[in-house]
């Protein structure tokens, strides 16, 4: 059930992301009365789930229909050179019956049977579609080829744009609804971090309280981990046994923190402080008392050791207590102001079936109106950041094309559970993804289309339209290499 939770919101909010994608192209084009021949959300290769169109002023509606031909008759011949080439004559429309979909110049909406993408067919655009039918007749003025190119770069980058404001407003309505909750540095300074094999190495030490990265102060403590992988940080200052040490990462920190795909090489640390102790665990399918509840552990109860092991901290006992496992041991813990000892049991599993009391979590209320420019913020923020880790991916260095990933990855950042406020947080920042790989440089994508056009603006030079069919064929190879190489990291990673 878990599973089909997580594949329902990754697909719902696929469709959302492609909808408001696409309808960014489709309504400027409809400004500029460039015509749209389809909008389509899936693909269609073959036949359609569902298709509508205006036909001589009536609306018709297909089901599980085939693709309908195109408006012209293709014939082959071979030129004086003896190279096979293509005739594209167009079909007297008028020969065609009254309700035949060819006879509508009007735009086709319709839902495909793929559901991994969508798009827009503009006329006179050479696309992923590769139709060069069209581009073999004399331009027409309602065709995008016949458009000036301010108006063409307008269309194309009207769907990134899109995207942008997709999260803007998603951020709007989180920040107006429920606030910004996040871990305070200073809340986490208490008692320091706790660090493991990989953040030893880089410098750091258990009981650090990080005061700055780069120079930089961070309040919010989640985004402290990420700005070092991703702004390759050369240094982090910490106050050490009450003295202010920097470390001095080294030069390769990113690429062996991202080979290692180490998210806790620095970590929180708390007390053991109980917050609640569970009636009964899950113990191979069958449900058990669980060992603290056997204990007699009670909530507020502090954890201090196992045996003759002394575990001050949360992550001390997690790193000690498996050791233990179908071993009978004795608990030191405080309650109130004495120091007491339980006996244990521990099963295969090292679970006692207690949970930590945690930070005090910072919650920032905003109204509407604030949280404009804080929903202004936490995109602009966002394209930044996924903008650097992009980067990343093309530095040979930091082997970042080797944590890349696909469809799996992305639907395994949703949770097990549907959330509405967590499904709305995910899909704004795959906007935010999708815009910035959208607006990479790329024939094919929206950017290569962009970059094409930024300098036929500065050269006043139109490339030809033979160009621009080599220049998408070279892209789409290059995205679906990109395709194979993320999904085909999922897969590898399945089999680790």
């Amino acid at each position: 059930m878990t599973i089909l939770i997580k594949v329902l919101q990754f697909f719902l909010s696929l469709s959302i992301l492609i909808f408001v994608h696409e309808l960014g192209h489709f309504l400027a084009a409809k400004a500029f009365k460039t015509r749209v021949e389809k909008f389509y959300l899936f693909f269609d290769w073959g036949f359609s789930l569902f298709r509508c169109k205006k036909v001589n002023g009536k609306w018709r509606f297909k089901f599980f229909s085939k693709n309908v031909p195109e408006k012209y008759t293709v014939t082959e011949y071979r030129d004086a050179a003896g190279k096979k080439q293509k005739n594209y004559e167009p079909i007297d429309l008028n020969t065609l019956p009254e309700d035949d979909w060819r006879r509508s110049d009007e735009t086709e909406y319709g839902i495909g049977w793929f559901p991994l993408g969508g798009y827009n067919k503009i006329a006179g655009m050479v696309d992923e579609s590769m139709d060069k039918s069209q581009m073999q007749q004399p331009p027409k003025e309602w065709e995008f080829r016949s458009k000036p190119a301010w108006q063409r770069f307008i269309i194309m980058v009207a769907g990134v744009f899109m995207n942008v404001v997709l999260a803007f407003i998603i951020y709007i309505g989180l920040l107006t609804s429920e606030g910004k909750t996040y871990l305070p540095t200073a809340e986490v300074n208490k008692y320091g971090i706790a660090v493991d094999s990989l953040g030893y190495e880089l410098g750091f030490r258990d009981g650090d309280k990080i005061l700055s990265v780069d120079g930089k102060y961070y309040e919010d403590f989640a985004k402290i981990p990420l700005q070092i992988i991703i702004d390759k940080a050369k240094t982090v200052e910490v106050e050490r046994e009450g003295k202010n040490v920097v470390v001095e990462l080294p030069e390769d920190a990113t690429a062996t923190l991202l080979s290692t795909q180490d998210a806790e090489f620095i970590s929180t640390r708390l007390p053991f402080v109980i917050d609640s102790v569970a009636d009964s665990i899950a113990v191979n399918g069958k449900m058990e008392v669980s060992p603290a509840r056997k204990a007699g552990l009670r909530k507020g109860d502090q954890i201090i050791g196992i045996n003759d092991e002394a575990t001050p901290y949360f992550h001390d006992f997690k790193n000690t207590i498996v050791k233990y496992r179908n071993q009978d041991l004795k608990l030191l813990a405080l309650r109130a102001r004495d120091t007491i000892a339980l006996d244990m049991h521990l099963g295969e599993q090292p679970l006692i079936g207690a949970t930590v009391k945690s930070f005090d979590m910072a919650v920032k209320q905003y109204t509407f109106f604030q949280a404009i420019p804080a929903g202004f913020s936490e995109t602009f923020s966002g394209l930044s950041d996924y903008w650097k880790q992009v980067k990343l991916i093309f530095s040979p260095k930091t082997k970042a094309y080797e944590s890349v990933g696909g469809f799996i990855s992305i639907g395994k950042i949703f949770p097990e559970t549907w959330i509405w406020s967590l499904f709305w947080r995910m899909t704004a920042f795959l906007s935010i993804a999708l815009a910035v790989m959208n607006i990479l440089p790329i024939p094919a994508l929206d950017g290569g289309h962009i970059l094409f056009l930024l300098v036929e603006i500065i050269t006043r030079r139109k490339p030809s339209d033979k160009f621009m069919e080599v220049a998408e064929t070279v892209g789409l190879i290059l995205v679906l290499g990109l395709v194979i190489l993320a999904n085909g990291n999922d897969i590898i990673r399945l089999f680790k």
